[in-house]
């Protein structure tokens, strides 16, 4: 039974969302990118986004390694932003699977092979074009579908009359 001194749920800021939704994809995608390249399923390791900046040898350091994952979940919280710009109102999963492949042409095709962060893909081994390609799938699903949850749940809530 509701009554009018129901307290009014309160809606959740946006951008602080996206923050987090970004921070936690880094955080836990990173962390399987780690887990991914330590099983050998990747010959890319989790610091590919600073590639060009440091020796290769410093990423198979402890220290390089939390630097590769802070700046793949700064990549990540990027990545949110773009999304929250210009893809919230898009409900299905298949956007978010749709923007992390995107990501991972611009990453693996383009941008990566040119400033070094990766070798070109003809030069790669097919479990990891196939590993990356997958993780970069489930990142932007989870980006993508947890902004679109929380806009249509926001959505939602404003459009239940009040009593």
């Amino acid at each position: 039974m509701t009554s009018a001194h129901t307290a009014k749920k309160k809606q959740t800021n946006r951008w602080v969302f996206v923050l987090y939704i970004g921070f936690f994809a880094g955080l836990i995608w990173g962390a399987l990118k780690i887990v991914e390249n330590y099983f050998k399923f990747t010959t890319i390791g989790i610091g590919f986004l600073v590639e060009p900046f440091f020796k290769h040898d410093f990423f198979n350091t402890w220290m390089g390694l939390f630097l590769g994952w802070i700046m793949f979940a700064l990549f990540s919280i990027f990545a949110a932003f773009i999304y929250m710009v210009t893809m919230w109102k898009l409900r299905s999963p298949f956007w978010g699977i749709g923007y992390g492949a995107l990501w991972w042409a611009i990453i693996y095709l383009i941008i990566g092979p040119i400033t070094g962060m990766v070798y070109w893909i003809t030069e790669l081994e097919l479990n990891t074009i196939i590993s990356d390609a997958c993780l970069f799938l489930v990142w932007g699903m989870f980006i993508g579908y947890s902004i679109a949850i929380e806009y249509t749940s926001a959505r939602t809530t404003q459009a239940i009359p009040k009593t």
